[in-house]
């Protein structure tokens, strides 16, 4: 009977083990990385930083000509506080159908429905839950149509 209890028990534990969550992550860029890393992953993926829109000691912005984005990444020394996408565009209908296909997709990726507070023709918002952070996804069209994805980790209090 003790090894039958034993192997239920370590099969449980692998059980366990294998079902580990990834952690919250921008575009597979966990939100757990020091600036510095974050940093030199973005340059990698051909993102150069915008000095002259950065502020050094609280934000890094990144631009690359070939996203129809800009990253801006608010830190506090080296963690990062929050990533976030900005879009803009010269119609009113791409941003729509941008926001819908970026809801969308987050709506798949994390297998849960948003939280739409606002949900108008020129102003919608979508906030998704996930587990250790929220991500918004805000569509804007005023005189100048604008988007933007913002990725919030959660703070774990000590």
């Amino acid at each position: 009977m003790k090894k039958v209890a034993f192997i239920f028990v370590t099969m449980m534990m692998l059980i366990a083990c294998s079902e580990s969550e990834k952690p919250f992550n921008y575009r597979g860029l966990p939100l757990v990385l020091t600036k510095g890393q974050f940093v030199d992953s973005m340059q990698a993926r051909g993102f150069a930083i915008d000095s002259a829109a950065s502020d050094s000691g609280k934000t890094v912005v990144f631009a690359s000509s070939a996203e129809k984005y800009r990253v801006l990444m608010a830190h506090s020394g080296e963690k990062i506080i929050a990533v976030q996408e900005n879009y803009a565009f010269s119609t009113n209908d791409s941003t729509r159908q941008l926001w819908q296909e970026i809801r969308d997709g987050l709506e798949k990726e994390l297998g849960a429905w948003p939280d739409c507070p606002i949900l108008k023709d020129d102003h919608k918002v979508a906030k998704f839950d996930a587990s250790d952070g929220i991500i918004t996804v805000t569509l804007e069209n005023t005189y100048k149509p604008t988007m933007s994805v913002r990725y919030d980790p959660k703070t774990i209090k000590e």
